[in-house]
């Protein structure tokens, strides 16, 4: 069962370097911060997207560890990793035999060869036109070693062409039955929640948008479900979708992404009014992790499609720009907005789209860990680390301004710091205080202040922020009904 306490997001090598510095930072220096778990993002060997584009999750990447490592962290901590479920690396195994041996590989039935989608194997451009792309065209071709025939196979993200990232044919039962593989070395090593990564492009439907295609997706979901289910392995599906769809899933019984609340806090304190936020909190589902900044960036569409005006979105995305944040577009055009706005994601670090102010930083983390759900920290946001705009202009890699590794001494120069010390201690009242075990409330409040508060028998506690000051207070009961205060 997942635990109601605050998760850790890092990378493998980004807090000292591999798993085992992971392992002594997180029991030298966080030894009761991270009791919901830790998700470690890819520490499998892979060819690109930082640890996204995977050979095979059989294996650690030596440079970080090995399995062991990965148990060890597991004695303490659910441990949390990604199956990118859409896709698996060109490197890989299992599509290096195909690309020697073509439609004679054994593993050719894994992949989806453009033949599997149009009858006589040709793109059709009208096709394309309705799909959700994130890249300018879903395929790229290779050149069979044995035959040396051109094969074009479908290939939903990459950056280079042909792609280092090769979809999957998930209706193949060979598929299947490497997925079973794959989860049952999750159980014999002490996986207990895997994020299903870009699940929501699993099913290719020509007249679709080729993403989250209903009902087809969850005849998927059912039966991957059923597999986890069977290891006793939560599943946590990752979708950047409409609003709508993420409600769907938790209609579903599936645990689902707060997508929509990073912004929703980020407007709030850039805008200094709590309407929308307040209203939004009363309705969401509360099966969700909650989260404000990660390895990516803070999402935009389509996750707030018809719940923002992308007038009032703009001022927004200039500000974080100002502030030196750079921006991930929408590919494809007929999934723009009408008015041309195309912000996929704000990549950024959250203090410092703050302003670097410890106040607003530390009101948007008690919103965060008071609305309903499982909280995860970004490592980054929990040294409070600033954009890292060297890196960007090194790799020219937007993402990488919310990516910076830590040694061992940053770490603790970064623990010095005030605001982190206060973030750690929010976070150790949101693991203990029995209350949000209990029932949520949002309470009536102006425009300019937000109340939320959290009620079990005896025990409530509110937090109460002014939005003109950035200042938050944490009034809480004992258990035996004596009143104390939090600062935050």
């Amino acid at each position: 069962m997942v635990k109601n306490q605050v998760q850790l997001i890092t990378y493998p090598d980004s807090l000292g370097g591999d798993l085992k510095s992971l392992r002594h930072v997180l029991d030298a220096y966080f030894p009761d911060v991270f009791k919901g778990g830790v998700h470690i993002l890819p520490p499998f060997p892979s060819s690109g997207d930082r640890g996204f584009a995977p050979l095979t999750y059989l294996e650690i990447e030596p440079a970080f560890g090995d399995w062991a490592d990965i148990r060890a962290i597991g004695e303490r901590h659910d441990v949390l990793v990604d199956l990118m479920v859409n896709h698996i690396s060109r490197q890989s195994p299992y599509f290096q035999d195909f690309l020697q041996h073509g439609r004679q590989s054994r593993y050719a039935d894994l992949f989806l060869t453009l033949d599997k989608i149009w009858a006589d194997g040709q793109p059709v451009q009208a096709d394309i036109d309705k799909m959700f792309l994130r890249r300018s065209k879903p395929y790229s071709t290779f050149t069979i070693e044995d035959t040396q025939e051109e094969l074009q196979v479908w290939t939903t993200f990459g950056k280079s062409d042909p792609s280092e990232q090769i979809d999957l044919d998930i209706r193949s039962e060979k598929v299947k039955q490497l997925f079973i593989q794959f989860f049952t070395c999750f159980k014999e090593n002490n996986i207990k929640i895997v994020r299903l990564d870009a699940v929501g492009y699993v099913i290719k439907k020509l007249g679709t948008s080729c993403f989250f295609v209903e009902p087809e997706i969850y005849g998927f979901l059912d039966w991957i479900k059923e597999l986890a289910d069977s290891l006793d392995i939560e599943l946590l599906p990752e979708v950047h979708s409409h609003y709508s769809i993420q409600y769907k899933l938790a209609e579903h019984g599936c645990w689902i992404y707060d997508f929509i609340l990073p912004y929703r806090i980020l407007d709030t304190l850039l805008n200094k009014d709590s309407s929308e936020l307040k209203e939004y909190l009363r309705t969401r589902p509360a099966k969700q992790f909650t989260m404000l900044d990660c390895h990516d960036g803070v999402p935009v569409k389509p996750d707030l499609d018809d719940l923002i005006d992308t007038k009032d979105a703009r001022k927004i995305v200039d500000t974080c720009v100002e502030r030196g944040a750079n921006l991930s577009l929408i590919v494809s055009e007929e999934h723009k907005a009408p008015d041309g706005f195309d912000v996929h994601q704000i990549r950024c670090s959250y203090y410092s789209v703050l302003g670097c102010d410890d106040d607003a930083y530390l009101a948007a983390r008690a919103i965060q860990f008071f609305a309903p759900g499982i909280p995860q920290v970004y490592y980054v946001g929990l040294l409070a680390g600033e954009n890292d705009l060297e890196r960007v202009r090194e790799t020219g890699e937007g993402r990488e301004i919310n990516r910076r590794n830590y040694t061992l001494p940053e770490i603790g120069q970064s623990l010095e710091k005030e605001v982190v010390q206060r973030l750690l201690k929010l976070i150790r009242f949101r693991n203990e205080y029995e209350a949000f075990n209990g029932d949520f409330t949002v309470e009536e409040a102006a425009a300019d202040e937000i109340r939320l508060s959290w009620t079990k028998g005896e025990f409530r506690c509110t937090l109460y922020i002014n939005l003109d000051t950035m200042r938050s207070e944490i009034e809480y009961t004992d258990g035996e009904g004596v009143l104390a205060q939090l600062e935050v």
